[in-house]
């Protein structure tokens, strides 16, 4: 995720206030501490117009 992130020039702040939650949690979910609700990975596969198991696959660190 960090890498789309980066290719769309934002912030981890940025991101966060475009997916309405803490810039912690973006933090979280780049290094890999904390997986996203179901509803929220959907919201980030959307914002990045990426498949869902683009993002996020199981098993896979971030």
């Amino acid at each position: 995720m960090r890498e789309l992130r980066e290719a769309q020039g934002w912030s981890q702040g940025e991101l966060a206030e475009r997916l309405a939650v803490s810039r912690q949690t973006i933090n979280a979910i780049e290094t890999g501490k904390y997986d996203p609700s179901l509803p929220l990975a959907f919201r980030i596969a959307r914002l990045f117009d990426e498949p869902i198991e683009a993002i996020f696959l199981p098993g896979d660190t971030v």
